[in-house]
């Protein structure tokens, strides 16, 4: 019996990848890269990934056209990428270099690709709060100075639109409930003082040094720029959540600093 392909490309369900050794004689070798959904149709990862427009809307395999999705009540017809059917998902077999993933759901992945593909510009913004759930200061004022450097050769956001981004695959969260979430303290305080109207004299000592440091002057910011005042899709702010979660907020609680539009001494 001929070895499965790839239904999309018809090459074999592997990749190739550099093999690193010493001495810089590095070779590549195949290492397993096979999804094979309930169907029994296989693909490489990235190639199922490339039809995600079409599995978000139909949940139907891209080769045979057969019902892949556990529940099938199909996503909405007004917002298709984003409200796929309450329990819905796609069980996978997927073999890649790390073993052998049983029932792996890729419906989250399938839907944040065909979004992204629909929203380009949205990329970056995804990337942003990414790094605010990571804690990664540095990459945030990087991408922030890319973002207002950009020549509109490709889709984007401006700062304010990254900043102020809320993630419709995440519950509306903005980075700042993000960081709030994980608990990434520094990065609170970042975006506060590029994206708030709290008063300098607010900020810790050390917050303030860092973002000097990092050469981060303080715009000015109206009440209805100011991210304190965003909800997320439960009509909570990230004064909200830091208040559910209480322990290292505690102390930012009591000196009302996420407080939407307060400004303070």
């Amino acid at each position: 019996m001929a070895a499965a392909t790839c239904k999309v490309c018809d090459d074999p369900l592997v990749l190739e990848v550099d093999d690193d050794e010493e001495g810089g004689n590095a070779e590549t070798q195949p290492v397993p890269d096979d999804l094979e959904l309930s169907c029994g149709c296989h693909f490489h990862w990235q190639c199922l990934l490339d039809q995600s427009s079409e599995i978000a809307i139909s949940l139907k395999c891209p080769s045979c056209d057969s019902q892949v999705a556990a529940n099938t009540a199909g996503p909405s017809v007004t917002n298709p990428f984003l409200h796929a059917s309450s329990g819905a998902s796609i069980l996978t077999r997927y073999k890649n270099e790390g073993g052998v993933q049983e029932n792996l759901d890729i419906l989250p992945a399938v839907t944040e690709e065909a979004y992204l593909e629909a929203n380009p510009a949205a990329r970056p913004a995804r990337a942003f709060h990414v790094m605010c759930c990571e804690g990664d200061f540095g990459g945030i004022v990087e991408l922030l100075r890319d973002a207002d450097q950009a020549d509109g050769e490709e889709p984007t956001m401006d700062p304010a639109q990254l900043l102020r981004y809320q993630d419709p695959l995440a519950d509306k969260k903005s980075g700042l409930h993000l960081a709030v979430e994980k608990r990434q303290e520094e990065v609170v305080w970042l975006l506060l003082w590029i994206a708030s109207s709290l008063s300098t004299e607010t900020f810790p000592e050390p917050a303030m040094q860092a973002a000097q440091a990092m050469g981060l002057h303080r715009p000015a910011t109206s009440a209805s720029d100011d991210i304190r005042s965003l909800r997320d899709d439960q009509g909570r702010t990230a004064e909200t959540v830091a208040a559910e979660m209480g322990g290292v907020w505690a102390a930012m609680l009591q000196a009302g600093a996420l407080h939407p539009g307060s400004s303070l001494p």
